[in-house]
């Protein structure tokens, strides 16, 4: 349950500091006052919606939340401020406004009067689930197993349509690929060849060049002997020239043998080569690379040979899932029609509360998907949801959730009702209120309400006003709390006869 709440800087309002109790609390004020700011305010801190109040924060009690990345005790604190960016903490850790959503999603439930999300049909489908898996272990494991063979017939389906897909072109397919491979196997690169051939290619390049020069320097050479007598004759140790003249030889020669080894070599034949090995490099990156390729398509064209088998195997596959499926589905449906009869029992039974009946759930099939095959669709008096009052959908909403209640939450879930009992009589009105205090045994309860039926049942109930453009917000009893009632049945001008219809609410109420 939520402790306190504070807030900061945030419209109309300056400042506020509330303390919360268990039960039933409705906040209840003139028409722009700020009562809507306020939820809103709240709400924002369970990652439901957006704030911009300065700072927010609110203290926990008695909430069990499950984290790897957080630190959490009894008591927990969530935090929002606002300067260039809003920001979100939990016990002081920082938390993405996502992540703080996802773990509050737990404990804390906020209706709004259009959302129609609790009738889904994913979602009743969640509970009727949960209902099944609390009951039993056999519908824990067939529900298991459904899944796990859904996904698989899932994947197995996948592969078979590219298959299919395949077989359309496979001709196509196979010419491309006989293609790819012979236009790689017929210049049959080999890895280093192409370095190899570089180096072949700059040898020629050099020869024609280098063989002028060696002529030219010929004479040089061969009176080199000449400068080392002449090293001799002035005492000069000539070692260092002598090896450095050995050296320079040593090279020509090796540059001549080369030529002579190379003598058999065509050279014209060789730039086709390093030409044809080039353009292998420049549509695949490297010769290592071409060659991957063309293994590639090599398995591809393997894989198109069996084809037809592999077809075969699958389709085979896929009939047995689909047996097991069918046999998994029918069950389930089985198990939700009788788990559905529990829910609807005990939704008539709120109903009758709040004056509603002739309630009926119908399960239908609907096409197979991670769910299984069943449609859940409600209807009151054979009418289907979108076209009831706001007032006739808002009390079947409310049956539903105080039924979930009492299987999903154990004393310590959060809700929120935007003016859930808006467009309502008094005796409807009133009628949501008694199932409110039902519903509050499991939930801590806020409400927005216009009508002082629901009011009177509040465990707690906050005035919200506003003076001077500055909205406040305080807890009223007593004497006050008659007054506000007061002027909720007969305005601003508040009658003798008001105040008195007042008074027996609140005695009533009391007695309730």
């Amino acid at each position: 349950m939520i402790e306190r709440f504070y807030l900061e800087d945030y419209l109309s309002f300056e400042q506020i500091d509330l303390n919360f109790n268990k039960g039933l609390i409705v906040f209840t004020g003139p028409s722009g006052a700020g009562k809507s700011i306020l939820f809103n305010s709240i709400v924002s801190l369970f990652g439901v919606s957006d704030g911009g109040a300065k700072i927010a924060e609110v203290n926990l009690d008695n909430i069990s939340i499950e984290s790897d990345e957080f630190v959490l005790d009894d008591d927990i604190t969530i935090k929002m401020t606002k300067s260039a960016k809003t920001r979100y903490f939990l016990n002081n850790q920082s938390i993405s406004k996502t992540l703080l959503k996802e773990l509050s999603q737990n404990f804390f439930k906020h209706l709004h009067l259009k959302d129609t999300s609790d009738f889904e049909n994913e979602k009743i489908i969640e509970f009727l689930d949960y209902l099944g898996k609390k009951e039993s272990i056999d519908y824990t494991s067939l529900l298991h197993n459904f899944q796990e063979d859904f996904q698989e017939i899932k994947k197995l389906k996948k592969e078979l349509e590219k298959i299919i897909e395949d077989e359309k072109n496979i001709e196509e397919l196979k010419e491309f690929a006989q293609f790819e491979i012979s236009k790689i196997s017929a210049i049959n690169p080999q890895i280093g060849e192409f370095d190899e051939l570089k180096e072949l290619k700059e040898i020629f390049t050099k020869k024609d060049k280098l063989e002028d020069i060696l002529e030219e320097a010929k004479p040089i050479l061969d009176n080199t002997y000449k400068i080392s007598k002449a090293l001799d004759i002035l005492e000069v140790n000539s070692s260092f020239f002598d090896d450095a003249i050995n050296e320079v030889t040593n090279h020509f020669e090796k540059f001549y043998d080369s030529l002579h080894s190379m003598e058999d070599v065509d050279l014209d034949a060789t730039m086709e080569r390093i030409d044809e090995l080039n353009k292998l490099i420049k549509k695949y990156g490297s010769i290592e690379e071409a060659l991957e390729y063309k293994e590639k398509k090599e398995k591809e064209l393997e894989g198109y040979e069996n084809i037809t088998f592999e077809k075969s195997i699958l389709e085979k596959n896929i009939k047995k899932l689909e047996t097991n499926i069918n046999q998994q589905t029918q069950k389930l449906t089985t198990k939700r029609k009788e788990l559905l009869k529990v829910v609807q029992k005990e939704m008539e039974r709120f109903l009758e509360d709040l004056y509603l009946d002739n309630l009926n759930i119908i399960l239908d099939e609907k096409p197979l998907d991670s769910n299984g095959v069943d449609k859940i669709t409600f209807t009151l008096n054979n009418t289907e949801l979108k076209k009831l009052s706001s007032g006739e959908f808002n009390r079947l909403r409310l049956a539903l959730l105080t039924t979930r209640s009492l299987y999903e939450t154990s004393n310590n879930g959060i809700l929120f009702l935007d003016e859930i009992d808006a467009n309502l009589s008094g005796k409807e009105s009133e009628s949501i209120g008694k199932v409110l205090t039902k519903l509050a045994q499991n939930y801590q309860i806020f409400a927005i309400s216009h009508q002082p039926q629901l009011s009177s049942l509040a465990d707690q109930h906050f005035l919200v006003e506003k003076n001077n453009e500055t909205s406040h917000v305080k807890e009223i009893d007593g004497d006050e709390r008659i007054k506000e009632i007061s002027r909720m049945i007969s305005g601003e001008n508040i009658t003798s006869e008001a105040l008195e219809f007042a008074k027996k609410l609140l005695i009533k109420d009391s007695l309730f």
